[in-house]
Formats: structure tokens, sequence, C-alpha cells
């Protein structure tokens, strides 16, 4: 026995240098070796056979002093030890540079063993849209596997209706997505989006605007954000279309975002049902920065001479004024007005009140009507009054205008006054509203103003015409800050009507 163990070593580890030796797993009895096959092997066995006092050691798979040479757990093939990956490394990173592709954020990531591999993961982001120049961005994309990550994934996304030219895009907005796991994070996600009643067929045109939310922890942002917005009215219904056209407050935080924001317009005399409705129908104000945006414009309304009780029905009619940059448009507007229509910035500040729209509207657009009115005798001074009493008059297309015009001036046959004193005219309907009415004002003999026969309901008008109650002339309706809506004269509404103060008030004053 003392000889056995004082015989040296086999030749075939003693040698050969350390960093080219192979380990093998454990072989299946129903998969053996062909000797024949591997050189090496054969000799170990020869070896064995023909020194049968040499026992045959097996390899181990416990950890060893060498931590490099240990027993390879999932697969047949080269472990490679320390120096073979650093030499890997090195020609992989120099195949990628011959690419142009710049491998220092590489430094800590796992890459392929053999350059096929990096080719293949290469040429495959290029396949679906990406340059050199998209993987430059975020080169961490190619740590993963084609056949383990890009396929399953890009795969999911196709089914749920990101078209197959738009996933280039997609991972370039989103490059994370390829490191996602398809069942564990992109499914829920999905899922929950088809909770909040988002159409399955607008799921992918979600996820193409906001590919973040793939991102996102259910229970985290995502469901506060939305938790918050029905405690303050939002209709649960209206969740999912409100996702479909903005995604983006799904990310946003309740403490330092959405709630701030809300509180600020409250303070400004919006009730929180108006309020809410507003974010129902027009979602994207959540988008604003209070700070940076909203704050700055509401002090700008106040500077150019806006009312602050009507500040929110300036809102609630144009909510994307808060987002503009309202100083430059302002003073371009008031200049203007008060060059080419003779109307003073005091003036100015009512039609913005009645109108905030035209904040944005093209200078050109708003001179054709005026050119028009003046076009039919009507003095420059009788002009700015109709558009300070009825600023959507500049909003009007022409051709409507000259039809109602000559049904005026060849029906009608008033003067011209009564135009200047009730400008409204022109924003009726000449077919459905001012010729039927009329017809029935000469039917029955009667003679009245443009105002007493059109600017009232249909019911309203067949109960003026057949005097059925004493009428008394009232003004309209008023939004004040941090109260309800007032309507002088609502003792005359009809029977029936069973509305809120809030729903009046969304009614008749919130044009959304």
């Amino acid at each position: 026995m003392s000889l056995l163990f004082r015989r040296k070593p086999s030749n075939f580890f003693s040698n050969r240098s350390p960093h080219f030796q192979f380990h093998l797993k454990h072989v299946s009895i129903t998969n053996p070796i062909n000797p024949s096959q591997n050189p090496q092997i054969s000799t170990i066995i020869s070896h064995q056979t023909s020194n049968p006092r040499t026992p045959f050691r097996q390899f181990s798979t416990k950890a060893t002093k060498f931590p490099e040479y240990q027993m390879p757990t999932v697969t047949w093939g080269v472990v490679q030890g320390r120096k073979e990956k650093l030499v890997s490394r090195v020609i992989i990173c120099d195949f990628l540079k011959s690419l142009g592709i710049i491998p220092d954020e590489l430094e800590h990531l796992e890459l392929p063993t053999t350059i096929e591999v990096m080719r293949e993961r290469v040429e495959f982001l290029q396949k679906i849209g990406l340059t050199i120049d998209d993987i430059n961005e975020y080169p961490l994309l190619l740590g993963c596997s084609v056949r383990k990550n890009m396929i399953p994934v890009l795969g999911y996304l196709e089914k749920i209706g990101i078209q197959r030219a738009k996933l280039g895009e997609f991972v370039k907005s989103y490059p994370q997505v390829l490191h996602t796991s398809v069942v564990v994070e992109l499914v829920p996600v999905v899922k929950a989006l088809r909770g909040l009643d988002v159409d399955r067929q607008d799921t992918g045109y979600v996820l193409e605007k906001y590919p973040e939310l793939l991102g996102f922890k259910l229970e985290g942002t995502m469901s506060t954000s939305v938790a918050y917005l029905v405690s303050i009215g939002v209709a649960p219904r209206d969740i999912g279309p409100m996702v479909t056209q903005y995604p983006y407050f799904l990310g946003m935080r309740v403490g330092t975002t959405i709630k701030p924001m809300v509180e600020y317009l409250v303070s400004l005399g919006f009730p929180k049902k108006v309020l809410a409705r507003m974010i129902e129908k027009r979602p994207y104000i959540l988008g604003f920065s209070l700070e940076e945006t909203m704050k700055p414009n509401v002090d700008c309304l106040i500077e150019f001479g806006i009312k602050k009780e009507s500040l929110a029905s300036v809102i609630a009619q144009y909510p994307q004024i808060l987002g503009l940059y309202l100083k430059a448009k302002l003073s371009s507007q008031q200049y203007f007005f008060n060059l080419k229509l003779k109307i003073d910035p005091e003036e100015f500040a009512r039609i913005i009140e009645k109108m905030p729209q035209i904040v944005s509207l093209n200078q050109k657009v708003i001179l054709k009507p005026i050119e028009f009115l003046r076009g039919r005798g009507i003095s420059q001074e009788d002009v700015a009054k109709m558009v300070v009493k009825c600023p959507q008059l500049i909003v009007l297309r022409v051709d409507l205008m000259k039809n109602s015009f000559f049904f005026f001036k060849s029906e009608i046959k008033q003067p011209l006054q009564e135009l200047v004193e009730f400008p409204e005219y022109f924003t009726y309907s000449l077919e459905s509203r001012i010729k039927p009415r009329y017809q029935k004002l000469t039917n029955k003999g009667v003679k009245s103003s443009l105002s007493w026969f059109l600017n009232c309901s249909d019911q309203r008008f067949e109960e003026r015409l057949g005097a059925n109650y004493v009428e008394v002339e009232t003004v309209g309706p008023s939004f004040c800050m941090g109260g309800k809506l007032e309507l002088p004269g609502s003792q005359i509404l009809s029977e029936g009507e069973d509305e809120s103060d809030d729903e009046v008030l969304y009614r008749r004053t919130v044009s959304l």
C-alpha cells in the first residue's frame, strides 16, 4: 500500500497546463462515451487498464482550491478558467469595437464566449430596426439572449397589439423591456390595464405612448393615482378612456403632483365635481407643472385684467390655457386687438373671460369675419362692440355668415342696429333655428327682436309664442369664486328639471 501512495501523478495532469484541462459532467448510462471520439479520455482508460493497481479517481463536483476548475452543472461543454474568460472578453470587445459599439459599460456584464453568439445578438437588434448608435445608447441590450429574452418579449408585445414594424421604436424608447420576464412582469401589467377598462385593442396603443408602464409595480404609484382621482369624483368607468388618452398620470405621485394641483384648482373656485369632469375629459392637464406653468399662467391672467372670480370659468372653458407660454401670447393678441379692432386692454380682458381660446387663434383667421362685417356697412366702432359682446364671431366661417346676413336683409328686414345689439344671431344655425322660428313668427303675425325668438330653447320659444306668461329681462349666468352658479331668472325654468347647482354649473358654464 505504501508503494501505491508514493506513485507519481498521471502524466495527463502533470504535463499539461492547468488552464487547458477539461471537466466533464457525470455521464448517463443511456449516453455512453465513445473513447475513439476523445483521445484524452482514451488515454485515461488505457492507462487504467494497463495499470490495474492505479486507483481510478472520479471527477468531483465539490469545490477545490482552484475555484475556476469545478464541475459544470447545467450542460456539457468547456468550463473556462479566469484567463480564458479574460481572453474571450477581449476578443468579444474587439469584435464590438470593429462594429462601432463602445463596450465600456459592459465591464460587469456577462458576455457570450463566442463571436458567433454576439454577432447573432447584434444582427437581431439591427433586424428589428435598431442602429449601432441606438445600441451605444443602451449597450446592456447585448446582455440579452436572443432566444431566452428578445424573442419571447417581442413576441408577447406583438401579441398584445404593438405592430411588428414599431417594435424597434418601442425598444429604443424603453430598452429595459428586453430584460423583463413575460410571465412575471409583463402579463400582470397588461391585466391591470384591462382591469382599468382599457379596451383590448387599445392596450398596445397605450404602451406605445408610455412604455415605462411595463416597469411599474401594480401596488405602487399606478393604483394610488387611480384611487385618488376616484376619491375626488372621477367616475371609475372613465378611468379607461383617461388612460387611453393620457396614460402618464398612472406614473404620477399623488402626494407631490396630483393632490397639490387639485387643491390649487379648488382654491381658484372650482367645485370638485366640475374639476373631476374636467379631468375626465382633459386628463392631460395633470401633466402641467404646478409651480413652473400653472401658477405663473394664473398670475399672468390676473395681470392682464382677468377677474379672480372669472378664473375658474376661463380655465374650465379652455383647460389648455394652463400649459401655454401665456404671457407672450396674451401680449401679442392684446396688441393686435387694440391695433386692428380698436379694443382697449380692459375690453380685451372681458373677451378672454368669455372666450379664452382667442389667445391661441391665428390673427389672419380673426381678421376674416371682422372684414366681412365692416364690408356690410357696419362701422368699426360697432364691430368692436359686437366682438366684445360675442367673441365667437371671430371664429365663424365667412360663407355661413354671408348666408345668415342675406336672410336677415332679404327676409327679416330689420335695421343693422339689431345685429349690433344681438351679434349672437350669426352663431345660430340658419336652417335648423333661424328660418323655422322666423316662419312661425310670420304665421302668427308676431314681430320681435332677434334676441326674443332666438335666445331660448325650443320649449321656451313655444311658450313665448303662446304668450303663456310674462317674461322679464334676465342676465346670463355668473360664476362666483368659491361659490355656486347663480342663475338670475332661474324661477322660470321649465318644470321637471331636477339638477343640482354643480350640474347646472357644468351644463351651462363649463364648456368642455
